[in-house]
């Protein structure tokens, strides 16, 4: 029976094909738009991710996600470093700066581009920013200006004046905990997260007076014109040439204006990409306080690390976090609950989730119609033969399993003809430079697999129901009558 039952299903191949598709678009779309909203999710607690080394986030007991930044006094540094099983305990500053800075593109082009490449930028064409969206709009919508390019000097054209929002993070003076890792290997970790490490530079570097260190998405927007988040294409440029030159860039680079303060870039790290998209500053806790205007309070975090209990083995974050919140009234919580409490503020407070849930709702529902309709039909042109499986004396509940192993087959071969697919666009189009994310935010978490996996099940499942019950109703005489 189960040989029948495929060959059933096979025989007719244009309604085995258009079943498939119905399952692969339905599983594809599930994974697609699951993946870039876990990716989304993800961005809004970059900077949490990206600081190892920390076991607990201190901070003010209202704070409800990384951003709702409310600063606190400096002296409860120390009451947290008093509390029983803090091994260490240093500062964070997190805030908003305003960079502003005045190049000429031209001249740092001509001083950090190889001579091939000044060439081939020089015959190539330069107009405002675009892409396939901005080209559909003008073409519906005629007539609307590009966002206007950074403007030119009054006095000399040759050069631009850049202002920029910029989220500057402040590390700790004497352990930099906080700031990019010094392994110079590039590209994802082995569970495929960004590394965050850095690129250029070193971290001795932020010694250096007014020294900051910009992520390497983050110098597009600093720097418009210059192409240094990603190496060339044409001519292509290898790894090593496109870091050589990073490097020359940042020996070239001219002063930063920070908060009417000088900031001179000495580095570049690899960052994850904020929700907000704004190039990401590392510099030093006390430095950072100096862009600040005058406050009482600007200390925005304390990342604490939790000390070995007597038997040697370390004291769960969970049991610190709980005597620091007894004993400072401040709020403690781990990386990973930091992160999720985040997540949960913007999937309480914004339209992401409705927006998105729609989609895959759509994609349950458009699968369920293909497939159910095409299963339907399916099973009524193979009612003659049902039925005289049934007059040779198939019961119902055999003519029921050949029917749910054809679902089976043809939902087991769209799930992953579909997983497939998904996975190749995230391999694509999401993924940058040595594995870095690109522009479209998409990560895969494994709980989104045997998600889609059940709605491919349910959608086979309700198919199945339409077209079982008119086979269970079937009298084997009408086939011998017609």
């Amino acid at each position: 029976m189960t040989w029948i039952a495929l060959k059933m299903l096979v025989g007719d191949r244009a309604k085995f094909v258009g079943i498939v598709i119905g399952l692969t678009f339905a599983a594809a779309l599930i994974m697609q738009q699951g993946s870039i909203f876990c990716g989304l999710m993800m961005r809004t607690c970059a900077q949490i991710s990206d600081i190892k080394g920390a076991d607990l986030w201190v901070m003010d007991p209202s704070v409800r996600f990384v951003d709702d930044v409310k600063p606190m006094l400096e002296s409860n540094l120390q009451r947290v470093r008093g509390v029983d099983g803090v091994k260490w305990a240093v500062p964070l500053y997190k805030g908003n700066g305003r960079a502003k800075l005045v190049f000429s593109p031209a001249d740092m082009k001509a001083r950090t581009y190889p001579a091939e490449q000044l060439e081939a930028d020089r015959r190539a064409p330069h107009g405002p920013p675009s892409n396939p969206f901005t080209k559909v709009l003008d073409f519906l919508v005629p007539g609307i200006e590009s966002p206007p390019a950074p403007p030119a000097r009054w006095h000399d054209t040759d050069l631009i004046n850049v202002i920029e929002q910029v989220i500057v993070l402040g590390v700790d003076d004497s352990s930099m905990v906080g700031a990019p890792e010094r392994n110079p290997m590039i590209g994802p970790t082995p569970d495929g997260k960004p590394n965050g490490k850095l690129l250029v530079g070193d971290l001795e570097d932020l010694r250096r007076p007014d020294s900051i260190i910009v992520d390497r998405v983050g110098l597009r927007k600093l720097f418009p014109g210059c192409h240094l988040d990603e190496p060339f294409e044409s001519p292509r440029e290898t790894d090593e040439a496109y870091l050589e030159r990073l490097r020359r860039f940042v020996a070239a680079a001219p002063e930063i204006e920070m908060n009417d303060h000088r900031a001179i870039l000495v580095g570049v790290c690899e960052a994850t990409r904020t929700f907000q998209s704004n190039p990401v500053a590392y510099t030093l806790y006390s430095r950072a306080r100096q862009y600040l205007p005058m406050e009482r309070k600007v200390l925005s975090f304390i990342l604490v690390q939790t000390a070995d209990g007597p038997d040697g083995t370390k004291i769960p974050p969970a049991v610190v976090a709980e005597r620091i919140q007894e004993q400072t009234g401040l709020g403690a919580r781990t990386s990973e609950n930091f992160m999720y409490r985040t997540i949960k503020y913007y999937l309480v407070y914004t339209g992401i989730p409705i927006n998105f849930g729609i989609t895959v709702f759509l994609g349950f529902l458009v699968g369920t119609a293909i497939a159910g309709q095409t299963f339907y039909n399916f099973t009524i042109e193979n009612l003659k033969q049902f039925g005289a499986l049934k007059a040779m004396g198939a019961s119902n509940l055999r003519i029921v399993g050949m029917i749910l192993l054809q679902a089976a087959t043809a939902g087991l071969l769209g799930y992953g003809i579909g997983v497939g697919l998904s996975t190749l666009f995230g391999l694509r189009v999401a993924t940058g430079w040595h594995g870095q994310p690109a522009e479209l935010a998409y990560l895969t978490p494994w709980q989104l697999l045997p998600t889609t996996a059940a709605a491919i099940i349910a959608i086979c499942v309700l198919a199945s129901l339409i077209s079982v019950q008119r086979v269970i109703r079937l009298e084997p005489a009408i086939v011998f009558r017609s």
